[in-house]
């Protein structure tokens, strides 16, 4: 069982997508900010799997909600 605390560097690493600072810096700048009437895991730059996988860490209240939840916040700033 993993027990290591999901940041958003381990956040993008499990969507596939670079995940050192500078990346995820970057990112954001090119995303953001994000039209406040779409949800996160339905805005346009998501490939299908990762709409999916972040729609059920949300639902699901998994143990990724709380990274997912910073890096919809950081989309909205």
């Amino acid at each position: 069982m993993d027990t290591s605390p999901h940041t958003l560097q381990t956040l993008f690493a499990q969507l596939g997508l670079p995940s050192d600072a500078g990346a995820i810096t970057d990112f954001i700048a090119r995303h953001a900010p994000l039209d406040p009437d779409v949800t996160l895991p339905d805005a346009k730059f998501w490939t299908a799997a990762q709409a999916r996988f972040l729609r059920e860490g949300v639902s699901n209240d998994a143990d990724w909600a709380e990274a997912i939840d910073s890096l919809d916040a950081q989309l909205r700033h």
